[in-house]
This record gives C-alpha cells, sequence and structure tokens, in this order.
C-alpha cells in the first residue's frame, strides 16, 4: 500500500508538471494554426507517463474491429478512473470523448480538452447537454472518433449501470457505428473513492461495430440493448492473456 501510495502521488505530481509545462504552447499552436494534432500526440506522452510511473499496463483484443475508414462511437463500460486515459491511448491515436462538465473546474485541462475537440456534457442542464450532443454528432460527421461511458458513472460492481441515451442518439445523429469495448481490471488498480492507482493489467475487448445507417432516433433503445448486450458477452470472456 505505501509503495503504491508513493508511486501515486509521483504519477500525480508529474503529470501535472507535464500539463502545466506543455498544455500551453500546445494550446498557443492550436489557436494559431488551427491544428490540433500534435495536441494528441502529446496527450498520448502524457498518459503514457502517467501508466508507467503507477505501473498500469493494458493487453488489447479485437484491434481488427476498429474501423479504419470512418469515425465511430466507442461505447465502454466504466469501472475505475484508470478506464479513460486507458481507452484513450490503446484504442484509437485519435480519440476525441465526452467528459462531465465538472472537469470544467480544472482550467487548464480543460482548455487543452476543448482544442483538442473533447466536448463536455452537463448532464444536470438538459438543453445544454443535448447542445454537446449534437456539437458531437457534428464532430463525428466531419470524421472524429468518439469515446463514451453510457453507464454515466463507475460502477461499483461487476454489473452493468443502467445506459443513458445521449451517446447513441450522438451516434445515430451522425449514422456512424456504435462499438462496443468491454474494460476489465481498473476496479483492482482504483476503487471509487481512493486516490491511490495501484499496478495492475488492464484488459481491453474491442468488438464487432453496431451499424447505424439507416437507423433512426425512434429506434435508439434497440441499438442501446444490443450495444448493452455485446458488452456484457465480451466482459464475459473474461480477461485478454498473452
Amino acid at each position: 500500500m505505501i509503495i503504491a501510495a508513493a508511486r501515486s502521488l509521483a504519477t500525480y505530481v508529474a503529470v501535472s508538471l507535464y500539463v502545466l509545462i506543455v498544455a500551453p504552447p500546445g494550446m498557443l499552436i492550436a489557436a494559431l494554426f488551427g491544428a490540433k494534432r500534435h495536441l494528441y500526440v502529446l496527450g498520448h506522452i502524457g498518459v503514457r507517463l502517467g501508466l508507467v510511473l503507477s505501473g498500469i499496463r493494458y493487453r488489447v483484443a479485437g484491434a481488427e474491429h476498429v474501423p479504419r475508414d470512418r469515425a465511430a462511437v466507442y461505447c465502454a463500460n466504466h469501472q475505475s478512473n484508470v478506464d479513460p486515459p486507458v481507452l484513450f491511448d490503446a484504442v484509437h491515436p485519435m480519440m476525441h470523448i465526452l467528459y462531465k462538465a465538472e472537469i470544467e473546474r480544472i482550467p487548464v485541462l480543460a482548455r487543452a480538452f476543448r482544442y483538442g475537440g473533447f466536448i463536455p456534457v452537463d448532464r444536470r442542464n438538459k438543453e445544454a447537454a443535448m447542445r454537446s450532443i449534437e456539437a458531437g454528432a457534428q464532430s463525428i460527421r466531419a470524421g472524429n472518433s468518439f469515446l463514451i461511458f453510457p453507464e454515466g458513472t463507475r460502477s461499483r460492481t461487476a454489473d452493468l449501470l443502467p445506459f443513458k441515451k445521449g451517446g447513441f442518439i450522438m451516434a445515430i445523429k451522425a449514422q456512424a457505428p456504435i462499438v462496443p469495448v468491454a474494460v476489465q481490471g481498473g476496479r483492482d488498480s482504483m476503487r471509487k473513492g481512493s486516490w491511490i492507482a495501484r499496478p495492475v493489467t488492464v484488459s481491453i475487448r474491442i468488438g464487432d461495430p453496431i451499424e447505424t445507417i439507416g437507423v433512426r432516433l425512434e429506434e435508439r433503445n434497440a441499438i442501446i440493448e444490443e450495444t448493452r448486450a455485446r458488452i456484457t458477452a465480451l466482459l464475459a470472456e473474461g480477461p485478454v492473456v498473452d
């Protein structure tokens, strides 16, 4: 526990300093030239720095299911705060994310997220949330893939929480495929309410995309149920092994 706590503290300090050093010039370049690819390169470096310092690794199965020729919505279960950075690094080189509006309280990080094309969602404000969903659909139509956590928060057990509809509405509006993703192991690293990240190997299984071309918004519940069933099946396969 003491070693894990020390590694976690070192991770938080190192990643915070990294963000404070590289984010301002990165955002300046984005503002001046309208570019954002370099922000993703910097983001991946920062995530990998954090993973190395905390001792977190990951294994991926099903990478062949990632659409190479079109944007998609990657839909994952959510067990731990470890999940977003791991999936950001493991699944797609320029993964955009719908993130909780609470992160807006961290000015430098939130500003970098916005320059990178991430979109905040305030679920307490239905009108604002729907504007975010529409902005996400427009971004997908422009070729950007998104990661969503439809449970909305971390589950304290292995059971999936009810899925929220916003991310699925976004995918249907953009007529983009939904890629089911099952992530396991993050809870062993960082349980809800804990700040300590223990060294683990996170397992990621990527499933066959679910097509939404021709799907109407009125059919979203069927898409949600199919996605939920696919993620449940992927979780049932267990952790990825070498």
